[in-house]
């Protein structure tokens, strides 16, 4: 057990977590050369594709040092702030972490806010200087930055390039030398965590797991904690880079588990693993609860798949323990659920591995927060809204709140100007800013998370020119003057469509809503009006001309009443089609109504 160490990657995004880990792997002889790729740890496609990583992975090395063999269990993790949970459950398993900083960069914001992640569960920070073979590398800078930020003397940090390999070895001492071996007593009773799982469909599903004390045998009988049951433990083994089964995983090692369960929801991520036969006391504290910060209704096509979209749900949720959903139901869109997701880059991933791994095409309704309503009649008793449709009616209401977050912006004084104006426009509040460098400026803002979750990140990109990092934690609920707009087509209100929004924007984003909609709604053979509405009262309109088709072409000459017949025939019918006319929205309107600055 002294020859184990557990550790794992944290940076801000593209820091090169990735790229350093592959170096590292391929130092320590985990995988071949033959079989060495980019981003070697990534193996989802949708991964590769973007670049980013959207899973942690977690892999076993074996490195040899002063005649003493070592094993070393690295867990890769995410950079986006979407991910913070990967990233938290990864922190939880470990005794160390390397933090790695951009050499070019400098630190960002979720840099800083990985890093007190790490702090919090005591984890030993190595912090290391990547891409130092780039020529705008100010490694005495950055270095400064560090030792501020962590309070660490210069000689602890490594100079190192994922690109070259520069600096590897001394990265795999330190993590020998510093990081502590895992604590843990071999003959106590079994006792471990799980941190992530994995549905296969030839051996359901995965467990991986981290032992705190105690041995797991092969064909042991065992208990998941939170649920109660016992399984038997038909295979278990360590993670290389495929699956290796060994006959025993001892206390401090990382492993995987398949014990023939089927069921998504018997396996919760945050459990305690212990024998039947022997249990243990009590199960080691888990994860808090994830907190879903961006809603929206995900619903089939067709109606027909709910079963099928609910099955693939579950499996996902497996693989991505941050998404909660719960049934609901729409008048314009039928059966679906409701998810909680925490960002927009969550949500369109969720969406992208619903198309991908299970094939099923869905329809995003757009997002939105939850809300907390208060009535007159008990001021005191609260309701929730997660959908401006379940709103209350406004004339009995007593106040409305909206979630807040604490928002800090990194970015280079230049910009700093340009953020400020966009923040206030976002309905943001000025609490602080500091100088970190010359041209480095922290700017902290308190703002509504709901102005922050449509396309404030990638104007924030826009204006700064790529150069500004973003991180924000919720600071809970304030009360707001939000209002209710509907959106209705030929006198028919779409819920799908609706928003809860604050009063001084109402009417300028209903006028752009109406706008865009007549753009990407197709003309039909009746006149459509698109309203914007609050309660009764409309703020805009706009009118989708009705298609025509030439009645009179085949008049020719004779009397004027001849074609007024055909024209007054053809204005009944288009009538009555009005009355019993549907409009379909295309899935594109649902989206492009959160790309409105665009």
């Amino acid at each position: 057990m002294k020859n184990i160490r557990n550790f794992c990657i944290i940076a801000h995004i593209d820091h090169g977590k990735s790229t350093l880990a592959d170096r590292l792997l391929q130092t320590t002889g985990t995988i071949s050369d033959r079989d060495m790729k980019a981003q070697a740890l990534d193996d989802m496609d949708l991964e590769r594709e973007r670049g980013i990583t959207i899973k942690s992975h977690a892999i076993q090395m074996n490195y040899s040092k002063d005649g003493q063999d070592y094993i070393l269990n690295l867990i890769d993790t995410p950079g986006h702030v979407d991910f913070s949970y990967e990233v938290s459950r990864s922190i939880a398993a470990c005794e160390g972490a390397l933090l790695i900083v951009d050499a070019s960069q400098g630190i960002e914001a979720q840099t800083i806010s990985n890093l007190y992640l790490a702090l919090e569960h005591d984890l030993e920070i190595i912090p290391i200087l990547n891409k130092m073979d780039l020529p705008g590398a100010m490694p005495e800078e950055v270095s400064d930055q560090i030792i501020e930020l962590i309070g660490c003397d210069i000689s602890e940090i490594i100079q190192a390039s994922g690109k070259t390999g520069l600096g590897v070895e001394e990265i795999l001492s330190a993590v020998i030398n510093r990081i502590p071996a895992p604590k843990g007593d071999e003959n106590a009773p079994l006792q471990a965590m799980i941190f992530d799982s994995v549905f296969n469909s030839f051996r359901g599903i995965i467990a991986y797991y981290r032992i705190r004390n105690g041995v797991i045998k092969k064909g042991q009988k065992i208990r998941f904690m939170n649920s109660g049951r016992d399984y038997n433990a038909d295979e278990i083994g360590i993670l290389k880079m495929e699956l290796s089964p060994r006959k025993e995983v001892r206390a401090g090692d990382v492993g995987y588990i398949i014990s023939g369960i089927k069921q998504a929801n018997e396996v919760k991520v945050g459990d305690t693993i212990t024998g039947s036969d022997n249990p243990c006391e009590i199960a080691i504290k888990g994860f808090e609860d994830v907190k879903p910060m961006v809603f929206a209704g995900i619903y089939p096509v067709d109606t027909e798949d709910y079963e099928e979209l609910r099955y693939s749900m579950e499996k996902l949720q497996l693989n991505d323990s941050s998404l909660i959903f719960e049934p609901e139901s729409s008048q314009a869109l039928g059966f679906g659920f409701r998810c909680g997701f925490l960002g927009m880059l969550h949500m369109e991933i969720i969406q992208e591995r619903l198309e991908r791994e299970f094939n099923m095409t869905v329809i995003t309704t757009v997002p939105n927060v939850s809300y907390k309503s208060y009535m007159k009649k008990d001021p005191e008793k609260m309701m929730i809204v997660n959908n401006p449709s379940e709103l209350p009616d406004p004339s009995g209401m007593d106040r409305i709140e909206e979630p807040y977050i604490s928002a800090q912006v990194i970015t280079k004084t230049e910009y700093v100007g340009s953020i400020m104006t966009l923040c206030i426009e976002k309905r943001g509040e000025l609490k602080n800013q500091v100088y970190l460098t010359q041209d480095r400026v922290e700017i902290s803002f308190e703002m509504p998370l709901a102005e922050i979750v449509f396309d404030f990140y990638d104007r924030l990109k826009s204006v700064s020119r790529g150069y500004a990092s973003f991180d924000y934690h919720p600071i809970g609920y304030r009360e707001s003057d939000l209002i209710k707009l509907d959106l209705m087509l030929n006198a028919e209100q779409v819920d799908a469509l609706s928003a809860l929004v604050h009063r001084s924007n109402a009417f300028d984003l209903g006028k752009r809503i109406c706008i865009k909609l007549k753009e990407l709604i197709p003309r039909q053979q009746f006149e459509i009006p698109i309203q914007a509405a609050i309660g009764a009262k409309i703020i805009a309109r706009e009118t989708i001309k009705a298609l025509r088709k030439d009645v009179t072409a085949k008049c020719y000459g004779g009397d004027i009443s001849r074609k007024r017949k055909l024209l007054e025939k053809q204005k009944e019918g288009k009538k009555r089609m009005r009355q019993v006319g549907r409009v379909e929205v295309p899935q594109e309107a649902f989206l492009a109504v959160l790309k409105l600055n665009d």
